[in-house]
């Protein structure tokens, strides 16, 4: 009787490959992995100025890597400059490579409706870091990092989880850029160098 008591469900004629395309992704996974690269050599890591500032990226998924989960890039901030300002969903761990500096940390309150809501809270702390520490910087929290040496830029190591925006929860806002930011800039190392150079020089 339920074939004769609802027949909405079979209307429509599109037709879709989606499972046939998955399990061939299975299936061919092991010959698409042996393409990927395992070392990625640093004329390989392309540059990006941002809004967050001066970027190298190390892993991320344009760069066809064996690595699935994981996006991380090398900052550089030039010497008694600043990161951008922003805050993301996903946890973020940055390594300090060289120099020393403070964060600033705002945490959030946030609330899920039909809709995603977020206020920032009215303390912000302070974390001071050098060389060999680590920060962590929790979900949704607005964070900048500040380079305390008027001589030497600073350079943090950032990792963060992929699994967040292939959920569909790649929440990232920009609230401030970066002073170095110039949209639609292409730069290399010797642009870097010289902006360094100019920095330590003023």
């Amino acid at each position: 009787m339920a074939w004769e008591e609802s027949k909405f469900w079979l209307d429509g004629s599109e037709n879709m490959l989606k499972y046939q395309e998955t399990l061939h992704e299975a299936l061919t996974a092991d010959e698409r992995n042996s393409k990927r690269k395992k070392v990625v050599h640093p004329n390989e890591m392309p540059w990006e100025l941002a809004p967050q500032g001066i970027l190298k990226h190390l892993i991320n998924e344009q760069m066809n890597t064996r690595m699935e989960t994981v996006d991380a890039y090398m900052q550089i901030i030039p010497p008694s400059s600043r990161s951008g300002k922003h805050r993301h969903l996903a946890e973020e761990c940055l390594y300090v490579l060289e120099g020393y500096g403070y964060d600033l940390h705002q945490d959030c309150d946030v609330e899920i409706t039909d809709t995603y809501h977020w206020k920032a809270q009215e303390e912000v702390k302070k974390f001071e870091w050098e060389a060999g520490d680590v920060i962590y910087i929790p979900p949704n929290t607005i964070h900048q990092h500040f380079n305390g040496d008027p001589d030497r830029p600073a350079r943090l190591i950032s990792a963060t989880n992929r699994v967040y925006s292939m959920c569909g929860l790649n929440d990232l806002e920009q609230l401030e850029n970066a002073p170095e930011y110039i949209p639609d800039t292409n730069i290399d190392t010797e642009w870097v160098r010289r902006l360094i150079a100019e920095k330590v020089n003023a």
